[in-house]
């Protein structure tokens, strides 16, 4: 049963789309929900947080945040630390990892003093979080719509939970072919629930975009991809500047098939198709995708690895047991929470749910964290 639409009114909008055009693309959809200029979630809502949609890695505790610029600050390095580098943040949440971050890189007085921060954002509610949660900090702050936007240079680039957002499509195998799956609504006016249905024709070529290891698909099997755009973008900047960048998101480390849409309201699992532009939509990051495409541009990929392999490489359990030296039982305990919420496996746990992908100039040699 849908939402009220006037409760919901991106909810009128997709209804008449589909009245005026048929139905549209799981990505499309996707799309609308997440970014309408309007009435998309990114755009209208705040959603992190305990009283938002969801929680992120850097909400949980300073520890990842911390690491995250210690991280930075190595990779620094490793570039024959150059005396002004693009510290980038794609979708920097509250703004709660960038000042973590930076916070952690003051121990390093000549890194802080090279970094440029380029926050790349398009909610305005989200940003002004981050206006907050940076006040004070004494490096230059800079806000983009997109990647595309940030001066170029030598950068290192950073993005947790950014590429589950992008927009995915859906394609369903069928006898005749791969079809992209669609969203539309029962009654072909435009009324009635939202529906998932499958285009009429197959998608001449799509073959060649599936792995070969998958192409025998059986009928009905789904097949997810996004536009590489991103990877290749990220793949690009790192090359042409000699940097880095680390993908952190959920998914699966080998291209597979499955249904992973999913929307999150309330800290809660909901129907996608309900309250467009009210809930969060996402789907798992293909990261043996985004790594190729990424190596098509000449970047050198390190993992992917689990979330608690990263994190304790990069010291997250000394780093605890130091905060717990100067703190109470209670905070203690918090604290301890939270490292096994980040690092364990398990239903409650990130520590293998979440992958964590670097990609970098190849001169570069390993990175922290992700050593083979």
């Amino acid at each position: 049963m849908t939402a009220s639409a006037d409760l919901v009114p991106l909810e009128n909008e997709i209804r008449r789309l589909i009245a005026a055009a048929g139905p549209i693309t799981v990505a499309h959809y996707m799309e609308l929900c997440l970014t309408h200029p309007q009435h998309g979630y990114y755009v209208s809502q705040d959603p992190i947080g305990a009283g938002g949609d969801f929680i992120t890695a850097p909400e949980v505790s300073q520890m990842f945040g911390e690491l995250i610029g210690l991280w930075a600050a190595a990779v620094w390095s490793l570039m024959g630390s150059p005396q002004a580098v693009n510290l980038i943040e794609l979708g920097p949440g509250r703004g709660t990892m960038m000042r973590d971050a930076l916070r952690a890189a003051r121990v390093t007085p000549a890194f802080h003093s090279a970094i440029g921060v380029h926050l790349v954002e398009i909610s305005p509610v989200l940003e002004q979080h981050q206006r907050t949660a940076l006040t004070g900090e004494r490096v230059d702050i800079a806000w983009h719509r997109s990647l595309d936007n940030v001066p170029d240079g030598p950068a290192i680039i950073v993005a947790n939970e950014f590429v589950d957002a992008l927009p995915v499509h859906q394609m369903v195998k069928q006898d005749d072919g791969w079809h992209e799956r669609t969203v539309s609504t029962v009654s072909a006016g435009g009324g009635g629930e939202f529906v998932f249905g499958v285009s009429r024709e197959p998608v001449a070529h799509f073959d060649r975009i599936v792995p070969t290891s998958l192409r025998e698909a059986a009928a009905g099997e789904i097949f997810e991809w996004r536009s590489d755009n991103m990877a290749f973008d990220i793949g690009r900047r790192v090359v042409r500047a000699g940097g880095a960048a680390l993908v952190i998101d959920y998914g699966h480390v080998i291209s597979s098939f499955g249904d992973t849409l999913q929307s999150v309201g309330g800290h809660g699992f909901t129907d996608p198709l309900i309250a467009p532009g009210l809930v969060d939509l996402t789907a798992h990051v293909d990261f043996q995708a985004f790594r190729q495409a990424a190596e098509s541009m000449g970047a050198r990929a390190h993992g992917p690895v689990d979330q608690g392999a990263f994190l304790r490489r990069l010291g997250i359990e000394a780093r605890a047991t130091a905060l717990k030296s100067n703190t109470d039982l209670d905070s203690a305990a918090r604290i301890d929470a939270a490292l096994a919420r980040l690092t364990a496996s398990g239903r409650t746990g990130m520590g293998t749910m979440f992958k964590v992908l670097g990609l970098a100039d190849p001169k570069l040699g390993s990175l922290p964290g992700l050593e083979n």
